[in-house]
């Protein structure tokens, strides 16, 4: 139970409306896309720096838990406060401080969506480029603190290669600048690519500053009817070892199939057993260069056909919707998005097959084949204790197999506390005490979001 003393400071900092205990309040912020609950006993909204810094110096005065928050979109448990205390929402902080087109910046507070960035961007000519499929409700800070990805970082990159400079507040409640407004500068340590991704373990992002990409002046599709899957591996390969690249490279087995045919009667043939939707962009004579180029290394022995997609709008969303829809059909899936090199896809895809096999668990795969980045969805009935542990072991069998292929357990969720326990298994000891250490610089008293993303030394 928190101290009264502190509740009552903390109540004094932030304003009694921005303070809540009771137990209702703190369940809605004690859970995440990972469908695992652990409630905060107070629930604080920040609303600015000064607020931060003021929350983090009681938090160490006290000794209390603090886990930084989002919209709760997350998958793998990084915003649930697993060790109680307090939970601090940034959701208030909704700034969007200036758009500087002359300069390709926007700055924004991290409450602000993904999807405002990219509404504020866009009458200027430019985009954001990370966009996750939560892109409408997850928010800025979240992304940055997963360093989000998405079907177009084929092309473009993932959130760390699109912010300037950050303001933070680290473990200790010291405020930091780190970057420039510049693209190019090199005085000091990058800190900025150090803080995205790290989950909100070493410091609370406040303020980012980020880097826009001119809106493209054309984009077209394809899509690639395959009758299996080694034909659609090898032809992601064939893809990505050629010159003209995709702006996304998406992949979908034949469950994943299924799935959007039971809720799209008639948007895909039937004779199709995997699908790649594949999309470019530029200017108008590079998509039509590119497209014809693209459309001829998916050519290969399995191949159906490979056409122009009349409607890629339409295959999108329902591309978007698969991950709900698997959650509709078994709400206990693992999912799990492992990447490993492209040239490896096809070595991947036959392993899943085979270890599907093997431990009789459904699965169903797709995700953002240009960067080798599978989501991997197995399918599980919560209330068969038996079957689960078939799972578990099966998943433990397909994370020895993404790293002997020179692959990661993490493509773009990140690791929170689903993937905690297997870390160890990627990073080697001497790399994952250095980790350790600089958390220790950090946040000496280990208050910001403790116990994640690194398994018990």
């Amino acid at each position: 139970m928190l101290p009264a003393e502190f509740l009552t400071r903390l109540g004094a900092i932030v304003g009694a409306e921005n303070l809540l205990t009771d137990a209702a309040s703190c369940l809605a912020y004690g859970y995440d896309n990972s469908r695992k609950i652990f409630p905060p006993e107070a629930v604080v909204f920040a609303a600015s720096t000064a607020d931060v810094q003021q929350i983090i110096l009681l938090c160490n005065e006290f000794q209390v838990p603090l886990t930084p928050r989002g919209r709760g979109t997350g998958t793998a448990g990084a915003s649930i406060p697993e060790q109680g205390g307090v939970a601090l929402s940034l959701e208030r902080m909704r700034r969007i401080v200036a758009v500087d087109p002359a300069n390709r910046v926007l700055v924004c507070e991290p409450g602000v969506l993904n999807q405002e960035v990219q509404d504020a961007a866009r009458p200027h000519g430019f985009f954001w480029p990370p966009d996750p499929s939560s892109a409408p409700y997850c928010s800025v800070g979240g992304n940055l603190a997963t360093c989000a990805g998405g079907p177009h970082a084929v092309k473009y990159g993932v959130t760390r290669d699109h912010v300037l400079g950050l303001t933070a507040v680290t473990g200790k409640g010291e405020i930091i600048r780190t970057g420039c407004y510049t693209t190019k500068g090199v005085v000091g340590y990058d800190l900025t690519r150090l803080l995205v991704g790290s989950e909100g373990t070493l410091a609370i992002i406040t303020e980012a500053t980020l880097k826009l990409t001119p809106l493209p002046a054309a984009v077209g599709g394809l899509t690639a009817h395959y009758r299996d899957i080694a034909s659609c591996a090898a032809a992601i390969a064939a893809i990505m070892a050629q010159p003209a690249l995709p702006s996304a490279l998406e992949f979908l087995d034949q469950a994943s199939l299924n799935l959007i045919r039971a809720r799209h009667p008639g948007l895909l043939p039937e004779e199709t057993q995997a699908l790649l939707m594949i999309e470019v962009d530029g200017s108008a004579s590079e998509v039509q260069a590119n497209a014809g180029a693209i459309r001829a290394a998916c050519a290969n022995e399995g191949l159906i056909r490979a056409e122009l997609a009349p409607d890629l709008k339409a295959l999108w969303a329902a591309r978007k919707a698969l991950s709900p829809l698997l959650r509709d059909i078994a709400p206990k899936k693992i999912n799990e998005d492992v990447a490993v090199p492209v040239s490896r896809l096809p070595e991947l895809l036959q392993g899943l097959a085979a270890l599907s096999a093997k431990y009789g668990i459904a699965n169903a795969n797709f995700g953002h084949a240009g960067n080798g980045n599978i989501h991997v969805n197995l399918l599980v009935n919560p209330d068969d204790a038996e079957e689960s542990q078939r799972a578990e072991a099966c998943l433990d069998e397909i994370f020895s197999l993404v790293l002997r292929l020179n692959g990661t357990l993490s493509g773009e969720h990140g690791v929170g506390r689903e993937k905690r326990p297997f870390v160890a298994r990627e990073i080697d000891p001497v790399t994952l005490q250095l980790m350790r250490d600089i958390k220790q610089v950090f946040d000496p008293n280990q208050i910001l979001n403790p116990g994640k993303l690194f398994p018990a030394p």
